[in-house]
């Protein structure tokens, strides 16, 4: 179930403890403890998020977010004082392990208020005895607001998602952000096509009105595909303000260099940069210009056939065994995101495909510039969500260090690439990755290089990240605390020398510091004159006294100051670099892309390489010509676990092949008609061929021979059997309500994949089904088609409808044993082979053989009823089951000694008296 939380449109998330003007208004606060009433004063103004309250080393959680907390957490739930007369539940967090429980609790749909202590406890002391330390919520922490390593996924995208319900039945307005790394895209979708769309983006998280979370359609989705859900108000989806806000966000005072923007999409980009500004407590991530994408851009692909293709995860959840899994030849963590991307989001523009099949063919041919490249990239780090964590001030000296190392490496392959363009020339999108590589000045790399050490800390606080010789102020800091050691012990000898104890030593601790002690015996020196204006005595312990002397009071004050003095400079330092990354943060935007974008490109062009894959030709046609065609993941698949090759099979849709192999014109038609048995390899015939024509257009190369390829608008896919339970839908109404969504709203350019239309109700009734849906793909949709069936009856429609053609997957027949070729040849299937399969998955030997019986009855019937006699119904499907064999009976181990006397009887021919003593000795054996 999706989580929901409200969140108003006001800047006043972070509530302060100096509002005391509020706090009457808070139960129980004027008699709370002063750090109580500062918990209680900020958890009012957070009621829908669990309070991170920070109290030291901890985050304390006190109140029902304890409760929640620590039952969430497996953590010890206790109690800290009282509240009205009630013991106050309580439970920490310790902040070094803070991202590990933060995790949990995101995952688990709640959302996080994080409260910092915002001054030092030293300077709250200076305002009095009971004075309490200042804290501020510094940040909501949401599903769709991530920005650490630790709770993201390194390889995928976790977007924020406004969504906005256009009135007048204008569909639906989309924006969405990635605020760990800025990519940002905006679009459209109408109502059918909103489940499709919400599936490719995957958010994390999706905001919007109340309004619209509650219709019955957006919140069935929602829910099914596991997102976390933020009702805020309608203000926040305000045209004028989303305009102007992304207008300032882009820095440009016109936006028709990025596109035209409809009145619903501002919409939307404005209730996103509000959440965005209100759950960053004003902290501005870093934002990339806008993607557009809709029906017009992008290939549309329903939830459903996402589902079924298992594009980027399987059915069971894996991301492995599914088409990413198989694709991914990435080495970067950028580029794996932008191959997801790109499987979720296929082009419909020829020249922008083409573009991208320019682009991967290049690198196919030039093996030594594609290592080269390869070799590079992967010496770059994430610098989209390094520069994301500094914009958002939660970064660190690795995020630096990170940033400085991409820039080396963004640097080496702009150099091979625009070597490459001087001796060849490089296609337009290469060139266009080349030109985006060297946007960043070289002197930003320049001074990272030069501030920081080569393995920098992950926290700033632990200071340590500035290279020695880089400020000479932080090398004499430096160089006193490293020579306190050395001071200390010339002190001591000084003191010893002066005062003849030899036991006397110079000691620290936390708690008193630097301190002279000597033994109970060796004290009275140091007590008498001339000692005894030099050393003041400071602790008695049982077996020894401790002193201070005005020379260790100054040298520890030199100590404890050069090592605040040090990391102060750290930090100076730190922030002076931030600023500077910041400074550029547009163009390491479109640098990251970039490397982003050449790792994804050159993980297709080794995966073309390594198996085999050709380019496809496409154009606007509706031809869809494949020749030796693969299925990705299978093939994959079979190689890994060496168990053979995989059998390539053609599939021509659309207009006439040119050059026929094995088929005849009797098998080209728009639509195929695909028979044959289980298990011989339909429903991958089927899969393979929707995945080579999503491959082919998101710019890749593809399993096959050859492969010329009309462009798709929209890839249906109606492929294995579901339930929906809790909408009451059995598996076969989630067949017609999927197949209902497809006859809708194919249209010529549509690719359409079925299998087994109708199999889910009674005989006539499916075949019915089926029948009809044939003849409205051909009529009325005109669209490609691949139609598997087990109903014979359909193959009669490819001699009446034009554009239908029947194929079948070839199977031989052995001692009544079946050999599955996996090939796929002109013509009809004359029989399912169900027998034959239900007798390689095990069935007992009596239901074999009793189902070959019936279905020779059926046969023999049927051929009866087409020739005039009994129609279907008479058949005499449940006539009784002749008896087996005596032997039969009495060789099977299986069967209990009931049994063996039930199957003994011959009714027909029992007396009254018979039957009655078989009762009496059918009553022994149960007994």
């Amino acid at each position: 179930m999706a989580r929901k939380t409200k969140v108003e449109p006001s800047t006043d998330l972070a509530a302060s403890s100096e509002r005391s003007d509020e706090s009457t208004a808070i139960p129980g606060i004027a008699t709370a403890t002063p750090s109580m009433a500062q918990f209680l004063e900020i958890k009012a103004a957070n009621p829908d998020s669990i309070l991170w309250y920070r109290m030291g080393d901890f985050y304390e959680l006190f109140f029902e977010d304890a409760v929640k907390a620590s039952a969430a957490l497996g953590i010890v739930l206790t109690k800290r004082g009282k509240h009205l007369g009630q013991d106050i539940p309580m439970c920490g967090v310790p902040v070094v392990r803070a991202d590990d429980y933060l995790q949990r609790l995101i995952r688990l749909g709640y959302r996080v208020a994080v409260c910092e202590q915002m001054e030092d406890p030293a300077e709250a002391r200076k305002r009095g005895s009971k004075a309490v330390v200042r804290r501020d919520v510094v940040r909501l922490v949401t599903p769709g607001t991530l920005t650490e390593d630790t709770l993201l996924d390194a390889k995928s995208r976790n977007y924020l998602t406004a969504l906005h319900l256009v009135p007048a039945g204008g569909g639906f307005a989309l924006a969405s952000l990635d605020i760990s790394t800025g990519e940002f895209e905006v679009g459209t979708a109408q109502s059918a096509d909103l489940p499709g769309e919400l599936a490719r983006l995957a958010p994390g998280e999706i905001i919007a009105t109340d309004d619209t979370l509650r219709d019955v359609e957006v919140k069935r989705w929602i829910e099914a595909l596991n997102i976390a859900a933020t009702p805020v108000v309608g203000a926040s989806f305000d045209v004028r303000s989303g305009e102007r806000a992304l207008k300032e966000r882009l820095k440009v005072v016109d936006l028709g260099a990025f596109g035209t923007f409809s009145r619903g999409e501002f919409a939307a980009v404005a209730a996103l940069i509000t959440y965005v500004d209100l759950t960053q407590i004003g902290r501005r991530p870093a934002l990339r210009p806008p993607r557009r994408t809709g029906p017009d851009a992008i290939l549309v692909i329903d939830a459903a056939t996402r589902a079924s293709l298992e594009l980027v995860k399987s059915t069971s959840g894996d991301k492995h065994s599914c088409l990413l899994g198989a694709m991914d030849q990435t080495v970067t963590a950028s580029g794996a995101r932008e191959l997801a991307g790109r499987i979720a989001s296929p082009l419909k523009d020829v020249v922008a495909i083409n573009a991208r099949l320019d682009c991967v063919g290049y690198l196919v041919e030039t093996d030594s510039l594609r290592d080269k490249i390869r070799d590079q990239l992967l010496q770059a780090p994430d610098i989209a969500r390094a520069t994301s964590r500094l914009a958002l001030q939660r970064g660190g000296p690795r995020d630096l260090s990170a940033i400085a190392q991409g820039l080396r490496a963004a640097g080496a392959i702009a150099a091979v690439l625009n070597s490459e363009a001087d001796r060849m020339g490089l296609p337009d999108d290469l060139a266009s990755i080349a030109a985006r590589l060297i946007g960043v000045p070289d002197t930003v790399a320049g001074v990272l290089d030069q501030a920081l050490v080569d393995d920098a800390p992950h926290l700033k606080r632990d200071g340590g990240f500035v290279r020695s010789g880089y400020r000479a102020d932080l090398d004499e800091a430096r160089g006193l605390g490293a020579d306190s050691r050395r001071i200390i012990a010339e002190l001591e000898a000084k003191y010893v020398e002066a005062t003849g104890v030899r036991p006397l030593k110079v000691r620290h601790n936390n708690i008193l510091g630097y301190f002279v002690e000597v033994t109970q015996l060796n004290a009275k020196p140091l007590q008498a004159a001339p000692h005894d204006t030099l050393f003041r005595h400071k602790q008695t312990m049982a077996n020894a006294m401790r002193f201070t002397t005005p020379e260790l009071i100054e040298i520890e004050g030199r100590i404890a100051t050069a090592g605040d003095r040090a990391l102060a400079i750290e930090l100076e330092v730190f922030n002076e670099l931030a600023q500077a990354v910041q400074a550029q943060e547009a163009a390491l935007g479109h640098l990251a892309g970039a490397l982003a974008e050449l790792d994804h490109v050159c993980g297709l062009a080794t995966l073309a390489r390594d198996h085999g894959y050709v380019r496809p030709i496409i154009d606007d046609s509706t031809v869809f010509d494949i020749r030796g065609g693969r299925h990705p993941v299978v093939e994959l698949a079979l190689k890994a676990s060496k168990a053979g090759a995989f059998i390539e099979n053609d599939c021509m849709l659309g207009a006439k092949p040119h050059t026929p192999t094995g088929f005849d014109e009797q098998a080209s038609g728009r639509l195929w008609l695909v028979t044959g048995p289980n298990m011989a390899g339909k429903s991958t015939f089927l899969r393979q061929n929707a995945l080579i024509a999503l491959m082919a257009q998101m710019g890749s190369f593809v399993p096959a021979r050859s492969a010329h390829i009309g462009v798709v608008d929209r890839l249906f896919s109606r492929v294995g059997a579901s339930d929906d339970l809790a909408r009451g839908r059995s598996t076969f109404m989630v067949e017609m309500v999927e197949t209902a969504g497809i006859l809708n709203q194919a249209s010529e350019h549509s690719l359409v994949i079925l299998d087994e239309i109708g199999r889910g109700t009674a005989t006539f009734d499916g075949l019915s089904i089926a029948w009809a849906t044939v003849e409205h793909l051909h009529d009325v949709n005109r669209c490609r088609a691949l139609f598997a069936t087990h109903f014979h009856e359909l193959t009669q429609l490819a001699g009446r409808l034009s554009e239908v053609a029947n194929v079948t997957v070839d199977v031989k027949e052995w001692h009544d044993e079946i050999v599955f070729l996996h090939k796929i040849k002109p013509g009809a299937a004359d029989r399912s082979y169900g027998i034959q399969v239900a007798k390689l998955a095990g069935l007992p030997v009596r239901v074999v053989k009793r189902a070959t019986e019936v279905l020779a009855r059926l046969e023999k019937n049927n051929r009866r009823a087409n020739g005039g006699g009994s129609t279907l119904e008479d058949l005499p499907l449940f006539a009784a089951a002749p008896a087996p064999a005596k032997t039969e009976i009495l060789t099977s181990a299986a069967l209990s000694p009931l049994e063996v006397a039930l199957a003994d009887i011959r009714p027909d021919e029992l007396t009254p008296k018979d039957a009655l003593e078989i009762v009496y000795r059918l009553k022994s054996l149960v007994r």
